[in-house]
């Protein structure tokens, strides 16, 4: 509840973000924080209703996708898993995944950050044991080291944007910025891609829960 509530309050102030989106013909679905071309359509924020075009059925959207595509269902049991033993929400992390890699396992960037969680090597020399950082393109290693890493900035942080700024940004960003969410515009528009996700991924799994909560000044 605590986590929540913190989550709450960080979507709460003026910098709440929307989230725009494309299922592909290949199946794979592609997260923006704006419209980045014809393609994408508005899935959540104050940009539009919830839809993705691209599907036979043109009410589908977004949170459709992530709860019947083969490639999410498949890592499930991983995601569920890490968040138990690590103490991180399901649901962070399957909004992670899909920013980060929408659930490509192969995923390497051009800064060679890899697998679903987009794990850098530095990154894996502090999360994972030398046997992990060898495989860490394997799936569940991928999301048990990310987990443990996300969970970690929390617990340094003390907010959920904080700790997804510095997994973007660099803990050393956030520091300098009073342990919040630097100027940066990159990493302004991930942590709000994330939240957006992880807030929609809350309201769909814990409805009551959510509706309970309140926000006090």
């Amino acid at each position: 509840m605590k986590r929540l509530a913190g989550l709450l309050l960080a979507l709460a102030g003026p910098a709440h973000a929307d989230l725009w989106g494309y299922v592909d013909a290949s199946g794979v679905a592609h997260f923006a924080p704006r419209q980045l071309d014809a393609r994408y359509a508005p899935v959540l924020g104050s940009a539009g209703p919830l839809r993705v075009p691209g599907k036979t059925d043109a009410g589908a959207h977004m949170l459709t996708w992530l709860d019947i595509a083969p490639e999410v269902k498949a890592v499930q049991p991983w995601v569920r898993e890490a968040a138990a033993r690590h103490g991180v929400d399901a649901e962070l992390l399957k909004a992670v995944i899909a920013v980060e890699s929408g659930y490509q396992r192969g995923a390497v960037s051009p800064r060679g950050a890899l697998g679903l969680m987009q794990i850098t090597p530095e990154a894996a020399t502090r999360y994972a044991t030398p046997a992990d950082a060898a495989r860490l393109i394997e799936p569940r290693i991928n999301i048990h080291t990310g987990a443990r890493m996300l969970a970690d900035l929390m617990r340094r942080f003390g907010r959920v944007d904080a700790a997804l700024a510095a997994w973007n940004a660099g803990e050393g960003a956030v520091r300098r910025a009073g342990n919040r969410v630097p100027d940066i515009e990159e990493t302004q528009a991930h942590v709000h891609l994330v939240l957006e996700l992880y807030w929609a991924l809350l309201q769909q799994s814990q409805p009551a829960r959510a509706q309970r909560l309140t926000l006090h000044p």
